[in-house]
């Protein structure tokens, strides 16, 4: 039976990137459904990550407020799903925390600090945050925003940051919104490959689990 991930897309512009690279290299399928386009599955028994997008989780388009009562149904059918900006926003939601907006939006390079003492450097832009789901664990945070990534047993996570933003998507972004973009226009090697290097360990622990 073949491996495989069910990949919940929001925009045009926002996709895998190192997931699909991390995907290749053990042998995992991608179904990318558009979530914006009204593709999400009716019947899902493969674990599931939900990808960012400009759109607020308080004030969500009518496809976005049926994302998230599918969610819902995914997590009563114990579905494995992790959540990346939007989709941790999402995820957070549909596990009773609350989203809330920042002071002042995150954008471009920002240090993450994790619960263990380590930090890394991630790409962000968001508006908005959440609170802890009860029972969840708080891994990580930033000087602006006090909840960065949130572990729930071993199913779910979520994650502000985007740890998945390859140079490659960085420039798709760029080119899709212009100078609406906050985000770098030149590719900083190092950060990128520190960054996927994280992400490759956060999605083995996840998959494993």
């Amino acid at each position: 039976m073949t491996r495989r991930l069910i990949i919940v897309q929001h925009h045009p512009a926002e996709g895998v990137g190192e997931i699909g690279a991390w995907a290749d290299r053990h042998g995992i399928a991608l179904e990318v459904h558009r979530a914006d386009l009204g593709e999400l599955p009716s019947a899902v028994h493969h674990p599931c990550v939900l990808l960012g997008g400009p759109f607020a989780v308080n004030d969500p388009p009518a496809w976005l407020q049926h994302e998230r009562a599918w969610l819902r149904e995914r997590i009563a059918d114990d579905v494995p799903v992790l959540g990346i900006c939007l989709g941790a926003q999402l995820l957070a939601d549909a596990l009773g925390g609350r989203i809330q907006p920042l002071d002042r939006p995150e954008t471009g390079w920002t240090r993450i600090d994790f619960a263990d003492g380590s930090a890394l450097d991630a790409l962000q832009w968001h508006e908005d945050s959440f609170t802890l789901p009860p029972g969840a664990r708080s891994l990580a945070s930033s000087e602006g925003c006090p909840q960065q990534m949130f572990a729930l047993g071993t199913h779910y996570l979520g994650i502000q940051f985007h740890p998945e933003w390859n140079a490659a998507l960085v420039d798709r972004l760029n080119a899709h919104f212009g100078d609406a973009s906050p985000l770098p226009r030149h590719a900083d090697a190092d950060r990128h490959a520190r960054m996927a290097k994280w992400l490759d360990q956060q999605l083995d622990e996840w998959w494993a689990g």
